[in-house]
């Protein structure tokens, strides 16, 4: 195991210390869509279930059950691990849709450092292995989506100068300039993060010579429309 995996894992071992034990809990939710012995085994220990309930209940809306924030809070750890293997069967914007509808923000300083970690450690790891379980658009939606903020995500893909993070680089901007509208590009399972304020002003300040003609090509043209649009 490298350095950066060792503080992946230890990252990811605080988090579940800071939100506490995996204590059962008794869980309602819809018995429409989850059968009693469902339920059951969600009142007990989040590691121990099925991984089809676990995917379900991670992706379903909150008005499924009673204590949504309660519930995703303790799936969280779990969720994250998954995650950073590359095995989760969900979007990453819809995580993190889900994490904000469960008011992680709110949650306590020594929580939210654990999540901070998390997402730091994640990130830095991610640029320094190519190819990655996770695509970094990807690992850069959940982070974005989940704190509000991208452009700091990007500059740190920007500040990393390795053969590894360049070519990370070059996927990034083929997923959100070649193969998409940066001007329109949404985040977010619901598109509720735009993108464009953000990621438009960083691509104007990247440096050329890390992109291909291609690239260098269409990001200005982006620019140039983003530029002809009204004062926003």
């Amino acid at each position: 195991m490298t350095d950066l995996q060792q503080r992946l894992t230890l990252a990811l071992d605080d988090l579940t210390t800071a939100l506490g034990p995996d204590r059962p809990v008794p869980v309602v939710g819809c018995l429409h869509c989850y059968s009693e012995d469902d339920l059951r085994r969600l009142s007990g220990s989040v590691d121990q279930l099925p991984e089809r309930l676990f995917s379900s209940v991670a992706a379903k809306n909150p008005d499924h059950w009673d204590d949504f924030p309660a519930l995703y809070r303790r799936l969280l750890p779990r969720i994250l691990r998954t995650f950073a293997r590359g095995e989760l069967l969900l979007d990453a914007g819809l995580v993190a849709t889900r994490m904000c509808q469960a008011g992680w923000r709110a949650w306590s300083l020594p929580e939210r450092a654990a999540v901070a970690e998390v997402w730091q450690a994640l990130l830095e790891l991610t640029l320094h292995q190519h190819p990655s379980p996770t695509p970094i658009a990807e690992v850069l939606e959940l982070m974005a989506v989940s704190t509000g903020v991208l452009q700091p995500w990007l500059d740190s893909c920007a500040d990393t100068r390795t053969p590894s993070a360049d070519r990370h680089l070059t996927d990034l901007i083929d997923t959100w300039v070649v193969h998409d509208h940066p001007a329109g590009l949404k985040l977010g399972f619901y598109g509720e993060m735009p993108a464009a304020p953000e990621l438009l002003p960083w691509l104007r300040r990247l440096d050329p010579a890390r992109l291909s003609e291609t690239q260098r090509y269409l990001r200005d043209l982006h620019l140039a429309e983003w530029d002809a649009l009204p004062p926003r």
